[in-house]
């Protein structure tokens, strides 16, 4: 039991393990079960029966895509549905899935080239909530070089933040707090520990965030945190966005392209640019597979 956990009640850790035990049941249930009937089970009752951020979705998509039809709003808002209840199905599967099944549900396809590439060295993997971004937790199953660092903002609700927790343990992930993770990092780089950080950097920053700057992400302002730029200031890490595509049900391949270099000069918020351009072009190839229901654009510029 790690120190961190230390932080957590008994009656927290009880809930947590109650979560793990179910999720290690429903692991035991055959491929077919969990995506040809337990999913569509819960793509009703999210859709159909509860309508879960339907507004919010709908909303998203409209803004975002205001030259397709109502008809391919609809579409894009079932396809959207239907892949969530299968993230839904992914993650309590993680939860006590074996590490070969790990790396096989997530290929990338230019893993060895990547691997020489990094050698030696420390780096950001950028990613969004694309796909199902849980399973790039177990890279460092198939590097074992680094530490892979998955960087998260706590639940409000502990026995979930605990489950969350070990869940990304299991698969190998060192599951690292944002208010914890330069300590994290300086810790590493002292005891010459190599680490990957996976950053999964296109969540809004809460209401008392103080945006310094306005991206253009899929042709609107948006805010984001900065904490790509900082660790690339920092530690010189170069960044490599995770292009992902969804192959079938619980199944991903995905290809690393470098955004920043680590040494190269650039403008002030240019790398956090060059991300959000990247993952628009990912949206827009296949937009049922980022997660609409989250309120990506609460936050706006005040107008003058």
């Amino acid at each position: 039991m790690s120190s961190y956990e230390d932080k957590y009640t008994r009656g927290q850790k009880i809930g947590a393990w109650w979560l793990m035990a179910g999720c290690k049941v429903i692991g035991w249930l055959p491929y077919w079960f969990l995506y040809h009937c337990f999913a569509p089970f819960i793509y009703f009752v999210m859709y159909r029966l509860l309508g879960y951020r339907k507004g919010v979705v709908h909303e998203n998509l409209v803004t975002t895509f205001p030259e397709k039809s109502a008809e391919e709003i609809g579409e894009i808002e079932r396809k959207f549905y239907r892949h969530l209840s299968e993230i839904v199905v992914d993650t309590l599967d993680l939860a006590s899935m074996r590490h070969k099944e790990v790396m096989h549900r997530l290929e990338i396809v230019n893993l060895e080239e990547h691997k020489e590439a990094t050698k030696g060295k420390d780096w950001i993997a950028a990613l969004g909530h694309y796909g199902s971004w849980e399973f790039f937790c177990g890279y460092g199953l198939q590097d074992k070089r680094s530490t892979a660092v998955g960087v998260y903002h706590p639940l409000k609700n502990k026995a979930f933040d605990l489950f969350y927790r070990r869940m990304r343990q299991h698969i190998g992930a060192d599951p690292t707090p944002m208010k914890l993770l330069l300590r994290r990092l300086v810790v590493a780089r002292r005891d010459g520990e190599r680490f990957v950080v996976g950053l999964i950097a296109d969540q809004a920053p809460p209401k008392n965030y103080e945006v310094e700057h306005w991206y253009n992400f899929l042709g609107r302002p948006t805010a984001f945190f900065a904490g790509m730029e900082h660790i690339c200031a920092k530690f010189g890490t170069p960044v490599y966005y995770l292009d992902l595509d969804k192959v079938k049900p619980g199944h991903y391949s995905g290809h690393f392209v470098q955004i920043y270099d680590g040494v190269e000069e650039v403008a002030e918020h240019e790398i956090t640019q060059r991300y959000a351009d990247a993952l628009s072009d990912t949206i827009r190839r296949r937009p049922e597979l980022w997660l609409w229901s989250h309120k990506r654009w609460k936050q706006q510029p005040k107008s003058n």
